[in-house]
C-alpha cells in the first residue's frame, strides 16, 4: 500500500488507515488517486463484509493539500472521484474518527455509511476562508446527509462543531468516549459482517440513490430478486427455523 496509509483485512473487515499524522492526514490528487485506486480493488474482494475508513494521530483527515489547490484538475476532480467510491462500495463502510474532520475529509466521512465520533472532536469546513468554492457533489452529500440548514452552518457561517453538535445535526451516527471509540466501532463491524451480503449491498445502493433524490427502481427490484433467488434467503430462512444463527456466503 502506499506509504500514506495501510489496508488491513482481519475476520471480513477491511480497515484503511490514513497515515500522515504530522500532516493532518491531508491528501494530494496522486495520493487520492492512489486511495481510490486501493478502494477499488478491495470492492471486487467478495471475502471483504464491512470496511473501516480512520486516521492516525489527532485528525482522522483535513481534506486536500491547500499547497496543491493551484494545480488542481476540477475536471477530473480527485476528491470527488475518491468520495464516489467510498460510497459506492459494495458493503457497509464505518467512518472511525479518530480526531478531527476538516474540509474535504468531512466528505470522506460522509460518503461513509456509519459515522462514530467522541464528544471532543472538531469539524470545520474552511473554504469561504481560503476564497475556494467547494466541489458541488460534496456540497450535495451534505445536504443529503445533514439537510440544507446545517450543511449552510458549516460551509456558509464556518461554524466549528464539536462532536455532541455533530450528533445532533445527524453528521454522528454514535457518540462515544475515546476509551470506547475502538469497541464500538468492532462491535458494529463484527455485528454486520455476520448479516447477508446480498441484502447489505442491495439495499445500501437502494438508500444511497434515494439520499441522491434519484433511486433507481429498476436496479432496486432487481436487487430484490436476487435476494430471493439467492442460497442465503434460504439459509436465512433455515436458520429461523431451527433457531441457530446464519452463515451466509453472499450467493
Amino acid at each position: 500500500m502506499g506509504s500514506f496509509f495501510t489496508a488491513n483485512i482481519d475476520d471480513a473487515v477491511l480497515t484503511i488507515t490514513l497515515n500522515k499524522p504530522k500532516q493532518h492526514n491531508v491528501l494530494n490528487p496522486e495520493e487520492m488517486d492512489e486511495l481510490r485506486a486501493c478502494l477499488a480493488e478491495k470492492a471486487q474482494n467478495s471475502s471483504i463484509r464491512v470496511g473501516v475508513l480512520t486516521g492516525e494521530g489527532r485528525s482522522f483527515c483535513a481534506g486536500a493539500n491547500l499547497g496543491e489547490l493551484d494545480d488542481y484538475d476540477f475536471s477530473k476532480n480527485p476528491l470527488e472521484q475518491l468520495t464516489d467510491q467510498i460510497e459506492g462500495m459494495p458493503y457497509p463502510v464505518i467512518c472511525k474518527l479518530n480526531g478531527g474532520v476538516y474540509g474535504g475529509g468531512t466528505d470522506l466521512a460522509l460518503a461513509c455509511d456509519f459515522r462514530i465520533g467522541t464528544p471532543d472532536m472538531k469539524c470545520f469546513i474552511p473554504p469561504a476562508r481560503l476564497g475556494i468554492h467547494y466541489h458541488a457533489v460534496g456540497m450535495e452529500r451534505a445536504v443529503s446527509r445533514l439537510g440544507l440548514g446545517p450543511a449552510k452552518r458549516l460551509f456558509l457561517a464556518l461554524e466549528t462543531m464539536d462532536g455532541t453538535e455533530l450528533k445532533a445535526i445527524g453528521f454522528l451516527d454514535y457518540i462515544v468516549g475515546a476509551d470506547e471509540l475502538d469497541d464500538k466501532v468492532q462491535g458494529l463491524a463484527v455485528s454486520m459482517a455476520g448479516l447477508a451480503p446480498l441484502s447489505l449491498s442491495g439495499m445500501k445502493a437502494t438508500f444511497n440513490s434515494i439520499a441522491r433524490g434519484a433511486i433507481d427502481m429498476n436496479a432496486a427490484r432487481a436487487a430484490q430478486q436476487l435476494c430471493l433467488n439467492s442460497d442465503d434467503f434460504k439459509e436465512g430462512r433455515a436458520a429461523l427455523a431451527e433457531k441457530r444463527p446464519p452463515v451466509f456466503k453472499g450467493s
